[in-house]
């Protein structure tokens, strides 16, 4: 074990591995930047832009689902910077209403747009600029956590191909950032372990705090490395413990505020993540799982069930993938722990575990779907990712030659893979990371309309849904919008009437009086036609 060690970590990269991951980076820059606008701006997204505002979505309930009919462009301000509300009202419109988000992706991109604009592409470039970063982060894990350079090399590589990756970096959410405050939270975390200075100590505690500030879940991730430590240290109250503690008592007392601000928001926090809470079967989980996986590597084939006739250029053959992927990450955590010492495997272990069990365990025993968000098992998959790459890295440095030859061509699968999938992606207007999926499509229909007026109401995910269909409708489309129980006083001045997604009773109300015709599948758009008399 530690001869192969020892091999891994004086080997340098070869020649076609080195030109490779300068292809490969040049290819991952592409895909985070390439057509930025291209998917919907989905309800999530539209949910970051009225944080962004400043406005709250009380407010904007109320100034806009009032009955009036207000044009497209009328509502943009909701979805912007302006100058009704400052960067002071973007904090406190999160702490009002949505304080598991803490603030800081929110004020960075509030800042971004106030400089750069207001557009789609904008909007989400900050996020793949802040990407980018996660490539010298990674490369610093491995070398703490490998010694090898040629397995930092290798997560470089699957990093900047990796379908998951591409598509939370082309997200206006925080994700990607969190993604970055992971990766150098680690790195911190081991090199103040194995040099012990106070100025790495203090960099960890920084990193803790951004963390924190970026996404909630890094609480966990503290905790993580806390249990790593810990273990590691045999369990004693050792001097590395203690500055340990200290930093990340430093970091979590930097975050009161906000820690008090969630405390005060708890029963809301609770009634918005109820959709999460509904039970699923067994098999639905599993399923959910291993496909999570797999969209690490490999993502061409994703077959969206809601909305099967939606433009998603998928290849379903390449869902053959899916074992062995699954078959490659198993074999990557066994040979990890066969092939390094316990502090190496115990990282990748602990820090997947963690985030495995509390995620995992409240879906089996009390219900709900919150691990098959890959959002939220990001840590999880990082550590996957670690685990396939030292295999990767101390594979092809085998001494028989079959050996080398065998896990080049799996290197070369997997990189392919990322390639194809981030093309096929590329080009589509939705994916199954968004919400929102049918807008592009009904954003369309209302377009070729001659003067049209769009009607909704405040029902189910609608207010969400029609944030995101603003940004794809042209500027002569008005809209109504009514809370219910209300229902509109249509004008008479409109050429086309349209009523998106409206509740049965609404549906019923309208129907009194117009005939509804619907124009596309699933009841999400109607065409309002006058009874004849």
């Amino acid at each position: 074990m530690l001869n192969r060690q020892s091999v891994l970590e004086k080997y340098f990269p070869p020649i076609w591995l080195r030109f490779l991951i300068i292809i490969l980076l040049i290819l991952g820059i592409f895909f985070r930047f390439t057509y930025l606008d291209r998917k919907v701006y989905s309800h999530d997204e539209a949910y970051t832009s009225l944080r962004i505002s400043g406005y709250t979505k009380t407010e904007f309930i109320q100034q806009v689902f009032n009955g009036d009919v207000f044009a497209v462009g009328d509502i943009q301000k909701y979805q912007q910077p302006n100058s009704e509300k400052r960067l002071i009202d973007t904090i406190n419109s999160l702490a009002v209403e949505d304080a598991q988000h803490p603030p800081l992706y929110y004020v960075m991109v509030r800042l971004w747009m106030q400089f750069f604009g207001n557009s789609v592409a904008t909007t989400r470039s900050l996020s793949a600029i802040i990407s980018l970063l996660a490539f010298p982060c990674i490369y610093w894990l491995c070398l703490e956590l490998f010694q090898s350079s040629v397995t930092a090399w290798i997560s470089v590589a699957l990093l900047t191909v990796s379908p998951f990756h591409v598509l939370y970096a082309q997200e206006a959410r925080e994700f990607g950032l969190w993604m970055v405050t992971i990766l150098l939270g680690s790195a911190a975390l081991l090199r103040a372990i194995r040099l012990g200075s106070k100025q790495l100590w203090g960099i960890y505690a920084v990193t803790v705090a951004l963390g924190l500030y970026t996404f909630l879940f890094s609480g966990l991730l503290a905790i993580a490395h806390g249990i790593y430590l810990f273990a590691i240290e045999r369990f004693r109250f050792t001097k590395t413990v203690k500055a340990y503690l200290i930093a990340t008592s430093v970091g979590f007392f930097a975050f009161v505020p906000w820690i008090l601000i969630v405390i005060n928001s708890l029963s809301e926090i609770e009634r918005t993540t109820t959709s999460a809470q509904t039970r699923q079967s067994l098999s639905v989980l599993v399923s959910g799982w291993i496909g999570n996986i797999s969209y690490l590597f490999a993502d061409f084939w994703r077959y969206e069930p809601f909305f099967p006739d939606l433009n998603l250029p998928v290849l379903r053959w390449g869902r053959f993938l899916i074992p062995l992927i699954l078959i490659l990450v198993v074999y990557a955590f066994l040979f990890l722990y066969r092939q390094t010492e316990k502090q190496v495997w115990l990282f990748v272990f602990i820090l997947s575990g963690v985030f495995t069990l509390v995620l995992i365990l409240p879906d089996l025993i009390i219900g709900g779907k919150v691990s098959l968000r890959p959002r939220y098992v990001t840590p999880c998959y990082v550590n996957i990712q670690l685990a396939v790459a030292y295999l990767l890295a101390a594979q092809i440095i085998s001494s028989k030659l079959i050996a080398r030859k065998f896990w080049q061509l799996v290197i070369v699968v997997l990189i392919s893979s990322g390639v194809i999938s981030c093309a096929v992606s590329s080009q589509a207007e939705t994916w199954w990371n968004k919400s929102s999926h049918a807008n592009p499509q009904i954003a369309r229909i209302i377009n070729q309309a001659n003067n049209p007026l769009l009607i909704s109401s405040n029902y189910s995910l609608n207010i969400g849904d029609l944030m995101s269909l603003i940004h794809l409708l042209d500027n002569k489309v008005q809209m109504q919008l009514v809370t219910e129980p209300s229902i509109p006083n249509i004008p008479d001045s409109f050429s086309e009437l349209f009523v998106y997604n409206p509740s049965q009773r609404f549906r019923s109300e309208l129907e009194k009086k117009y005939k509804l015709v619907d124009v596309f599948k699933y009841s999400r758009l109607w065409r309002l036609k006058q009874k004849s008399s």
